[in-house]
């Protein structure tokens, strides 16, 4: 067997280009895991929507979001498009256009008083199989950072409320960084080189911002297609003997690196 750029020549005349092997994890060692907030639990469905739904009761309005309904929304990035796409849904007049303008700012401004407040006690789970991974990683030394485009006075107990004490690293916030700098800065505070991590996004939107910042990233995404520029798409943790585990990590990491390196072009 001969070697070429560090790689196997099978005698066999397979050669480790015809496949999606090699996957080797001692090739990209695996140093840091880089989660966004909403990877870790239904933030969205469970937090964000059941905060909307109390703001909107608050305000005295006849309008409550059940998931079927949030989840179709959520197809619109940011929460004002969806809070006025609702709105206008249900307005009919000429007024309509200037109506929705001023319930939009009263609803998000509601939204936001309320949501520290409510969102420690809204009952937040961890996903199925998260808690697996960050104590895999705990006990193999990897530190653990958790990034998010919230505040860091409910984001911070929150991540200790789905994953428990003293298992997370750093956790990066609004307050410390803009949002599509939040990556880079959580590899910064672990003296991490990109090539070196492993994201776990729980949105799109998280995907992009991890891959700006070159990093290999899974996304948690029940409804995600594939062919985006992750390493891996799935709906969870947990799977039938495929459960995102810290061995699974690895391999995908050394996968990615392995197909994306300048070597591999």
């Amino acid at each position: 067997m001969s070697t070429r750029e560090g790689k196997a020549w099978p005698a066999t005349g397979q050669f480790w280009w015809h496949g999606d092997e090699p996957d080797d994890p001692a090739a990209y060692p695996l140093h840091a895991v880089v989660f966004d907030l909403d990877a870790l639990s239904e933030l969205d469905l469970d937090g964000h929507r059941v905060v909307y739904n109390a703001a909107f009761a608050s305000l005295g309005l006849d309008l409550q979001w059940s998931v079927g309904r949030y989840q179709r929304l959520m197809a619109l990035p940011d929460e004002r498009q969806r809070v006025a796409a609702e709105l206008r849904k249900r307005c009919v007049g000429t007024e309509c256009d200037v109506l929705v303008k001023l319930l939009v700012d009263e609803i998000c401004a509601a939204k936001d008083m309320m949501f520290e407040e409510m969102i420690l006690d809204a009952g937040l789970t961890p996903r199925p199989g998260l808690v697996d991974l960050v104590m895999d990683a705990f006990v193999a030394h990897i530190p653990v950072s958790v990034v998010t485009t919230g505040r860091r006075s409910w984001a911070e107990p929150l991540v200790r409320q789905l994953v428990g004490e003293g298992l997370v690293e750093s956790v990066v916030t609004a307050d410390d960084v803009s949002g599509p700098n939040l990556f880079a800065h959580a590899l910064a505070e672990l003296g991490v080189a990109p090539h070196d991590a492993l994201a776990v996004a729980g949105s799109p939107a998280a995907l992009r911002s991890a891959n700006a910042a070159g990093v290999a990233t899974v996304l948690i995404d029940a409804d995600a297609g594939r062919g985006r520029a992750a390493a891996a798409v799935r709906a969870g943790y947990n799977g039938t003997g495929d459960a995102l585990r810290l061995a699974n990590c690895r391999r995908l990491h050394a996968r990615w690196w392995d197909q994306h390196s300048p070597s591999a072009a």
